[in-house]
């Protein structure tokens, strides 16, 4: 009998704290992360707000243990990581057979982006060539994999804004099929001037705060950061010295292939990942208590979000809210980060804000929660993540 996928723990860095307890104080007490651009250097800086990490590469490379010469995406990578490791108070990593399932979406596109203007200033140094030697998604990932020890599997998820979340469902796989013990699973990503000026020449950036499932919406906030759940074993479950947070009880992927930015008006690849979900999980929608929904604050996305959880969940809906609100889209690190706040929503009965919600949606069929709350009983808790292309995934957490 193929072995279930336990959280053992979960770690987060990200604009409203730089761990998981900090940024669930920033939900208690409503503070988000947007703010004006302090550390990428564009020209957007005071025209769209940003979730930073609130850390320049210096600090964040102190933290991390890590040169300082690489990659933001690596080092927030490695700090959420190790905060999941030492959550899941599994002691020394060599003991195990350990998996590391890494989700980004830019590699490390925010060193490559300075390395032209520097060659240009010293064409003869070969110095610089260090700033494009991680350019690549897996580079980032093999770099946190040597400086934790992890050699027994080692892969990188690129699937768009639903990355984080696959991420977590191969590491399941890898669990359920015996190939590892425990998998670090989740995403990183950093902000890049790339990423910035894409999302711009789409038109979808906000230029104020962001308000998912709010009718006045008119766009998402870019927001970084990195997120990792450790998924265990049945038997490393049982050994767990405070037992597991809660298990991965379902998940699927499924794409409507409608368009490559937009999802399909009727939320068709939302509708069949969240089913999907249900039905691996045993589960009946009502069974549901909470759902972190994608909710970016674009016109396209939170209709067609709002449409398929109608179609699925009525007539009784169970709470829901953006967190996206919070932390800004993550883009590769969303499903990681927002697993982590899910696996802990079941653990600890939390309901999170939706910041800034003041008029509803036609297109959804309740309103979001707008204040955080602790102590709810929570069996199964659902986390979507739909990416571009229409890639989309839904994950359950549930109590064991």
């Amino acid at each position: 009998m193929s072995s279930q996928a336990w959280i053992a723990g979960g770690g987060v860095i990200c604009g409203i704290g730089a761990n998981l307890q900090q940024c669930l104080e920033a939900f208690r007490q409503m503070g988000t992360g947007m703010q004006e651009i302090q550390y990428l250097q564009t020209t957007h800086r005071g025209i769209f707000p940003v979730a930073e990490v609130k850390a320049d590469n210096t600090a964040l490379a102190a933290q991390a243990g890590m040169p300082a010469h690489l990659s933001r995406t690596a080092l927030l990578s490695r700090i959420a990581a190790q905060e999941a490791w030492e959550a899941a108070g599994l002691g020394d990593i060599s003991q195990y057979r350990v998996g590391f399932v890494s989700a980004n979406t830019v590699g490390g596109m925010d060193k490559t982006e300075d390395f032209f203007t520097d060659y240009l200033q010293n064409p003869q140094q070969g110095g610089h060539l260090r700033q494009v030697m991680h350019h690549e998604c897996g580079s980032v990932t093999e770099l946190v994999a040597d400086a934790m020890g992890i050699r027994h599997h080692v892969s990188t998820i690129s699937t768009a804004c639903s990355s984080g979340a696959n991420a977590l469902m191969y590491g399941a796989r890898l669990i359920r099929n015996n190939m590892v013990d425990v998998v670090i699973a989740g995403g990183t990503d950093a902000l890049t001037r790339f990423t910035l000026n894409g999302f711009n020449t789409l038109m979808i950036l906000d230029q104020q705060p962001c308000r998912p499932l709010d009718d006045t919406r008119t766009g998402l906030n870019l927001g970084e950061g990195a997120g990792y759940v450790v998924l265990v074993s049945d038997a490393l479950a049982a050994r767990l010295p405070n037992g597991p947070w809660c298990r991965l009880s379902g998940y699927a992927n499924a794409n409507d292939a409608y368009h490559q930015t937009a999802s399909s008006p009727e939320g068709t690849g939302n509708y069949l990942a969240m089913k999907g979900a249900l039905t691996m999980s045993g589960l009946q929608p009502q069974d549901i208590g909470y759902i972190n929904v994608h909710g970016t604050g674009t016109q396209n996305n939170d209709s067609s979000e709002g449409k398929a959880i109608e179609r699925l969940f009525a007539p009784d809906y169970p709470p829901v809210s953006s967190t996206k609100s919070f932390t800004g889209h993550t883009l590769g690190a969303s499903g990681g980060i927002e697993a982590v706040f899910s696996a802990l929503a079941v653990q600890q009965g939390i309901i999170y804000p939706n910041a800034r919600f003041t008029t509803p949606m036609k297109e959804w069929p309740v309103a979001p929660a707008t204040v955080f709350s602790g102590g709810n009983r929570l069996d199964h808790v659902m986390s979507n993540s739909f990416g571009f292309a229409g890639n989309c995934s839904s994950l359950i957490f549930s109590k064991g």
